[in-house]
């Protein structure tokens, strides 16, 4: 009796199992071969300091690899331009449960590789051949390789993926245009129109006498811009990734490829728009904007549907930083599409 009752529990164990199955990892991917080490000799914890070859000499590229999934490999390209890659730090909360492969990536000038303190540096051409050289230093290819850009990151993507799209698998577009002037028209005729007049017209004040150190600046930015357009979480919870990796802008960097005015782009990008190419994009695209964006969500959503292969994911309480403040649509949308990419499934909604 007693074995017969042994059995019955084992059986209604497996059952239970069986209709309960363990989440599956990436084609197999196991948590020993996803944390096996790739690396030969001292080990660093993934981390990869890659030497590029410049118009200027050779600097040193900081990279460090979380996970091992031969089928899917991200490559991160964070915003600002000037940011950090430290904001990308919320990808450690979804994607190794994915048994996803993905890579903190510090351009030039950011974070920790080198800063030749140089603004004929910060030039986009070359920041496209630097993410070439690292994506071979790498090893990503074809088979294998994601690269995913966001704000500025994303310019650097859809310029990357335009030349350099045979060595793609996925290409994802966060929360950028294709243009630099029609960005700059919906900062004008949408979000400073949002804006508190008076507030407005004290920050038009102070961007004209390029007083933009003025502590009143940031005072009046903060508030009535950051918290509604740049992360809609109240700006004494912004999380700890996002404060850190804001904080250690390189403000050269910033300024030349940026401008100092928050609302549209005057430096090197101001006339930057590669809206007539869009089409020529093959790779399987996913293009993700938010409601209370910095960007236009409609024109996000026309990138996704005059690429050859796109899919449009909106965060409907999410702005620039929907990675954060929209997080669980953002990680419900990229994960799903990266594994219809790799599976091979048609992505295009």
């Amino acid at each position: 009796m007693k074995n017969a009752y042994t059995l019955l529990l084992l059986g209604l164990i497996g059952l239970l199992a069986s209709c309960n199955p363990a989440p599956q990892q990436s084609d197999a991917v196991t948590v020993q071969s996803y944390f096996a080490s790739q690396e030969s000799g001292v080990k660093t914890g993934g981390v990869k300091v890659i030497p590029i070859t410049t118009p200027k000499g050779t600097f040193n590229i900081w990279t460090k690899r979380f996970g091992n999934n031969p089928r899917i490999k991200l490559l991160l390209l964070q915003g600002g331009p000037g940011t950090t890659h430290e904001y990308w730090e919320c990808m450690e909360s979804f994607l190794p449960a994915e048994g996803f492969e993905f890579i903190y990536y510090d351009q030039l000038g950011t974070g920790f590789s080198d800063n030749p303190d140089d603004t004929a540096m910060w030039d986009l051409p070359r920041y496209v051949e630097e993410v070439e050289q690292v994506r071979q230093a790498l090893g990503l290819n074809k088979d294998n390789f994601y690269l995913l850009g966001h704000s500025w990151g994303g310019i650097l993507a859809m310029e990357y993926a335009l030349k350099y799209q045979e060595n793609l698998k996925g290409l994802v577009i966060s929360n950028m245009m294709a243009s630099a002037p029609e960005y700059d028209k919906y900062a004008e005729d949408v979000l400073a129109k949002q804006m508190d007049p008076k507030v407005l017209d004290t920050i038009r004040m102070l961007e004209a006498k390029g007083d933009f150190a003025n502590p009143k600046y940031m005072e009046l930015l903060e508030p009535h811009f950051y918290a509604k357009h740049v992360c809609r979480i109240p700006l004494d919870q912004w999380p700890e990734p996002v404060n850190r990796s804001f904080s250690k802008m390189n403000q050269s960097l910033y300024v030349t490829m940026q401008g100092p005015s928050e609302f549209g782009l005057s430096g090197k990008l101001e006339t930057w728009d590669v809206k007539a190419r869009i089409p020529d994009l093959k790779a399987p695209t996913l293009v993700i904007g938010a409601t209370h964006d910095t960007m236009d969500p409609e024109h996000m959503k026309w990138i996704a549907d005059n690429v050859q292969n796109g899919r449009f994911l909106l965060c409907p309480n999410g702005s620039h930083m929907c990675m954060y403040d929209d997080q669980a649509t953002y990680f419900d949308g990229l994960i799903p599409w990266m594994k219809d990419v790799d599976a091979g499934r048609g992505v295009r909604e």
